[in-house]
């Protein structure tokens, strides 16, 4: 997904949606979200979040982390920022501490670390269904603390927006899982190819408008770098601080895999859509950024501590 989300954004940059194909990936755009989240519901089973939720201590800390621990560290550094730099950046950043935390990836990697996947699979699919109402309002508050020139338009607009285009696809997913259940089953190989051919529909469609507005002439090999080592820091912070709170608050090895990798991560697939919803046309390349870089340095560095725990799993 990695290579193919750099070859989108290569596309994008080199052949940018130009005339009526912009308007015809507008409407695509929209389809492929409302697609997007409908899976996403689809997917959700009622039965394992019930099995996964009874330890609320774990799944409290990793919402704190999720919600609170992330915008507050995001704030920081974007404050502590030495350096003069694009505030739509900041922005973007800012953006990306706001999101919920990612489902597949993080569920995928407890199971290979040996962790407690039925928690994770509560943890990670509350997180996603809390962002779609959480996530604008912490965006909105974090925008407005730091006096940023990007604002998300009219809230009420920007609210039946994602009422209409995720939460109602949401729910009718879920909704269905009970008659459909079988096949989404049987086709999770099919389902997840459906997710990423959105996802990079989207980062394709916002991706050419950040061109046609001159992104790569705002943005600069500096910039870029600059991005890589806030993401860094950021990453390195959060699993620290889920580490030592993880054994402060005396979780077994098992759920303190689920706390790593559910309260450190942040969700790319949730977050490009939200930001088509909430920012202008010109902003979103800029606005997501940060989180596309942030989403591939969080794989690597998980899919490493993922391996190191199983080996001592091995050990031991």
């Amino acid at each position: 997904m990695i290579i193919k989300i750099i070859i989108t954004v290569l596309l994008a940059s080199f052949i940018p949606l130009k005339g009526s194909f912009i308007y015809l990936f507008k409407y695509l755009t929209i389809i492929a979200i409302s697609v997007l989240f409908y899976m996403h519901g689809a997917k959700l089973s009622h039965e394992k979040i019930i099995s996964g939720s009874r330890n609320w201590k774990l799944h409290l800390w990793i919402t704190f982390s999720t919600f609170i621990l992330f915008p507050i560290l995001g704030l920081i550094l974007v404050r502590w920022n030495p350096i003069n730099i694009n505030r739509e950046i900041d922005s973007g950043f800012l953006y990306l501490c706001s999101m919920p935390a990612t489902v597949q990836s993080a569920i995928a990697l407890t199971s290979i670390a040996g962790g407690n996947v039925a928690a994770s699979i509560c943890s990670a699919s509350v997180s996603s269904l809390l962002g779609i109402f959480i996530s604008p309002l912490i965006v909105d508050l974090l925008l407005s603390l730091h006096n940023t020139n990007i604002n998300i338009g009219n809230e009420i607009k920007q609210i039946i927006k994602i009422i209409l285009q995720i939460l109602i696809p949401f729910l009718l997913g879920h909704i269905s899982r009970r008659w459909i259940n079988l096949w989404i089953d049987k086709n999770h190989n099919l389902i997840n190819k459906i997710d990423q051919i959105s996802i990079l529909l989207v980062v394709y469609s916002a991706f050419s408008d950040a061109v046609n507005n001159g992104i790569w002439h705002q943005v600069s090999c500096y910039d870029l770098f600059y991005i890589i080592i806030e993401c860094v820091l950021l990453l390195f912070f959060v699993l620290i601080i889920n580490y030592f709170f993880s054994r402060l608050l005396k979780f077994n090895r098992h759920d303190e895999i689920v706390v790593l990798f559910c309260g450190s991560k942040k969700s790319l697939a949730n977050g490009i859509p939200l930001a088509n919803i909430l920012f202008p046309v010109g902003s979103i390349g800029m606005i997501i950024l940060p989180l596309m870089v942030f989403h591939q340095i969080q794989l690597m560095v998980c899919s490493y501590i993922a391996q190191y725990y199983k080996e001592n799993n091995r050990s031991d």
